[in-house]
């Protein structure tokens, strides 16, 4: 998950790092590429794909477009995860030298958008018959005041993966509600070789503050019927987390899951970690679609249920948008291309048979090859279930300072420390300090 700076400190905290940043953006990633004198444009993607398998699938993809459209060539560049990404990102907005094409997770938009670098894409998109392919949960990840700013490249979300085998050993079911989901985490808590300790316990919790925490609890406060904002202000200083009796419910049940002894928690900042759930050492474990392919090559049994349900359904939904930055027109024309290609059924039906990425493109999910991939597969269709109740974090600038005092509240309820309603209110004093 990717860690945020904010953008007035960063001026200060990293002017003095501009230079050497910059002549690193330069010298090894080309940005913005001029046409040569045959008058091809040459374009630059950044990228984080992991792992390096994914990034092959991809590679694979840019060559077969580079292929298709000699007039326009993409040079898919990969820059470090996203947190190594953002200081490279912002030095080269900073010095006028973005790429042309970024792939990044949505939640930076709101902040590109106030820095003024990225070109808006509902022309774009009125104009091209991709649009109506992509899924319509995906749009609130794309806008930003009322216009677009990004187009999906792949998506997940969070559901609970688990051992049948345990399961069927503690002879207990799916759980549907949260009070069944308490339930059997309870049963699934065992000591099965009878020496008088625990050694399978049902869940795992993710300890830490950073944003996978944040990621998969957010799902639970929205089932609880809570909200982050009332209405639909995208500003930071709306956030709503004292008194939010849905907040407040999913901080209970997990830690409810803890003081019951039915979960453990992962280690610091290490929750997308699935080594227990591997081993038989917990039974349940929230974590998403881009694990598959992990637990497919360890050869053991899983299955998933959807997000165990308070008053609603409920997702958090992930993955990575592009980003079209202001460069020239001949070049942020040429970029949609590329974007409406990644956009297109031929391209995320390979991408996600290749990586275990969910399509964004309905049309990808009809196709033949999916659907049978899907068959072999029945989590797939868990998580394609329950995209169409997934929600999307906010994208508006200072959505770093919210996510960070969303994970300290969770945080110290985990550890403890404080109650629920004072762990948010807590929070909740904290973000008024910085926003209001």
């Amino acid at each position: 998950m990717p860690f945020f700076f904010n953008a007035r400190n960063y001026r200060s905290t990293f002017s003095g790092l501009l230079v050497v940043l910059l002549c690193t953006i330069f010298l090894i990633t080309g940005c913005q590429a001029p046409s040569d004198n045959s008058g091809v444009i040459r374009l630059t993607l950044w990228q984080g794909v992991n792992p390096p398998p994914n990034r092959d699938v991809l590679q694979k993809l840019v060559d077969k477009f580079n292929k298709t459209h000699p007039d326009i060539q993409v040079e898919s560049l990969y820059v470090g995860q996203q947190d190594q990404q953002m200081p490279k990102i912002l030095a080269a907005v900073v010095g006028n030298a973005p790429p042309d094409l970024l792939w990044y997770n949505p939640t930076i938009g709101g902040q590109l958008v106030e820095l003024n670098a990225l070109i808006p894409l509902d022309e774009y998109l009125n104009k091209s018959p991709v649009k109506a392919e992509i899924d319509p949960t995906l749009f609130e990840s794309m806008e930003y005041k009322q216009k677009i700013w990004s187009v999906p490249f792949a998506t997940n979300n969070v559901g609970v993966f688990y051992r049948p085998s345990l399961f069927k050993a503690a002879g207990v079911q799916v759980p549907n509600t949260w009070e069944e989901f308490r339930q059997v985490a309870k049963k699934l808590t065992r000591d099965t070789n009878n020496d008088g300790q625990i050694d399978q316990h049902g869940m795992v919790l993710p300890l830490g503050k950073g944003e996978f925490t944040v990621f998969t609890w957010l799902p639970f406060m929205w089932s609880g019927a809570g909200d982050l904002i009332n209405g639909k202000s995208q500003v930071a200083g709306a956030v709503n987390l004292a008194n939010n009796k849905g907040a407040i419910s999913a901080l209970e049940l997990w830690r409810n899951l803890i003081t019951d002894g039915s979960a453990v928690l992962s280690g610091p900042e290490r929750g997308y970690e699935t080594d227990a759930l591997v081993a038989g050492k917990v039974a349940m474990q929230l974590t998403g679609p881009w694990t598959l392919g992990e637990f497919q090559a360890k050869g053991i049994d899983f299955g998933v249920f959807p997000i165990p349900v308070g008053q609603r359904p409920a997702t958090s939904i992930g993955g990575e948008n592009l980003f079209l930055f202001k460069t020239a027109p001949e070049r942020e024309k040429a970029a949609f291309k590329f974007a409406e290609y990644a956009l297109s059924e031929e391209f995320q039906t390979e991408l996600a048979l290749g990586t275990g990425y969910l399509p964004i493109n309905i049309k990808s999910r009809q196709n033949p090859k999916y659907l049978e991939f899907a068959q072999k597969q029945p989590a797939v269709k868990i998580f394609l279930d329950q995209a169409k109740y997934g929600r999307s974090r906010p994208i508006f600038p200072g959505y770093n300072r919210v996510s960070e005092n969303i994970g300290r509240a969770v945080e110290s309820v985990l550890l403890g420390k404080t109650s629920p309603t004072e762990a948010l209110k807590q929070s909740q004093q904290r973000l008024d300090l910085i926003f209001n």
